[in-house]
């Protein structure tokens, strides 16, 4: 078993943040961008790392310690390794956004075998700002694996690799079996299985079992009803006027912002931060929740640069479809479509009916029917960009050109 750490094992980016805000805002507000320039494919993961790392110099290693030790890890970890180690599985950890000292740490702490995490310079017990290693080159998890297989006798054939993002698509090799855990676009292509919510949920998959079909949860009907509840923005718009509405999105998603900068310093905002803990997936639960912005920026940009009835008609047809898609496609079936594994073509099918529906409140049923077409083609696709704001876009370019 291969473990992807950051995004997996441990909130994504949470490390990186919590060392950024210990060396004071401006240091932080650094490293953010410089992990926004990676997210955003500008600057490759060796060279954001240098730079990240850079900053860090002059913190010791026992704080890297103390606060990667405040970090929650992913619930039931514990007990997920134990059961892994009850089907004789041996565990590796490997990370190219940690020090190698803190995932051998975590090894320790959750009876991992084998544990390769960034090189640092080390200087009277301080990080000297350089770094190197495996783990940071291309392909280098790759090379990692490939001894790790070579010391233990396995073939790829005996591997089973956990990960969740582009950088990990090194690893996920022909032969082995390889799940997604709230994968990129990369890793939904390329994976055999993709999981969302809880980790335990590679279990069932590893021992070869069919998925099966599950209610939602209180956690997905809520969060699922907030992105419903979208389909009312362009009939506020009406009423009230387009810059008005605009502006109180701007407003709640400035305040959203800082309640989940909040959070992640344990402390609440009234009412928002409880929305949040009971709408969060567990994956999000211990980290930033950027989707609500991406939803609130595809709603924004919707409404600002397409006129009425376009922008009503695509931001109705993206809140109901893509909710009612996500909630019916685990409840109607757990066969994945073949180019994006963590999709139904049920879920496509009721998502494509109910947008339907939504985009003829504000359009003709024809362009309605054209609208929520696009709209699921967009929805079913593993694409680069955040489907919060290319379903909106797309599907009011869309109806644009044919109006």
């Amino acid at each position: 078993m291969v473990f992807d750490v950051e995004g997996v094992l441990i909130p994504k980016n949470r490390f990186i943040f919590d060392v950024g805000k210990s060396l004071g805002v401006s240091q932080l507000l650094k490293m953010l961008f410089i992990g926004f320039l990676y997210g955003a494919g500008v600057v490759a993961l060796k060279s954001a790392l240098k730079r990240i790392f850079k900053i860090m110099q002059g913190v010791k290693i026992e704080t890297l310690i103390q606060i990667f030790d405040d970090i929650p890890s992913k619930p039931q970890l514990q007990s997920l390794f134990a059961q892994l180690k009850m089907r004789n599985c041996k565990i590796a950890l490997i990370s190219s956004g940690i020090p190698t000292v803190i995932v051998e740490k975590m090894a320790s702490t959750f009876g991992a075998d084998y544990a390769v995490g960034i090189e640092v310079g080390v200087n009277d017990d301080a990080l000297t700002g350089e770094i190197w290693g495996d783990a940071i080159e291309a392909n280098g998890k790759r090379k990692v694996l490939t001894r790790i297989l070579a010391a233990e006798g396995l073939n790829l054939e005996d591997c089973v690799a956990v990960a969740d993002d582009r950088n990990n698509s090194c690893i996920f090799l022909s032969g082995m079996q390889k799940i997604g855990y709230n994968p990129d676009f990369v890793l939904r292509v390329k994976a055999d299985a993709v999981v969302t919510g809880k980790l335990s949920k590679i279990l069932p998959i590893i021992d070869g079992k069919l998925q099966q079909r599950a209610l939602p949860s209180k956690n997905d009907i809520l969060r699922e009803a907030i992105h419903a509840s979208g389909f009312f923005v362009p009939v506020l718009a009406v009423l009230a006027g387009v810059f008005p509405v605009a502006l109180m999105i701007c407003v709640v998603s400035l305040v959203y912002s800082l309640s989940e900068l909040a959070r992640m310093n344990r402390k609440n905002l009234p009412v928002i931060s409880t929305i949040t803990r009971n709408a969060a997936s567990p994956a999000e639960l211990y980290e930033f929740t950027a989707a609500p912005l991406y939803f609130a920026a595809g709603i924004l940009l919707t409404l600002l640069l397409f006129p009425a009835p376009v922008n009503g008609a695509a931001i109705a047809i993206f809140t109901l479809g893509d909710s009612t898609a996500s909630l019916f496609g685990g409840l109607i079936s757990k066969k994945p479509l073949p180019f994006n594994k963590g999709k139904t073509l049920e879920g496509s099918l009721a998502g494509f009916f109910f947008a339907f529906l939504a985009g003829s409140f504000f359009v003709s049923p024809v362009l309605a029917l054209i609208g929520a077409a696009v709209a699921m083609i967009i929805e079913s696709l593993p694409l680069p960009v955040n489907d919060n704001i290319l379903i909106p876009l797309g599907t009011g370019l869309a109806l644009m050109l044919i109006i």
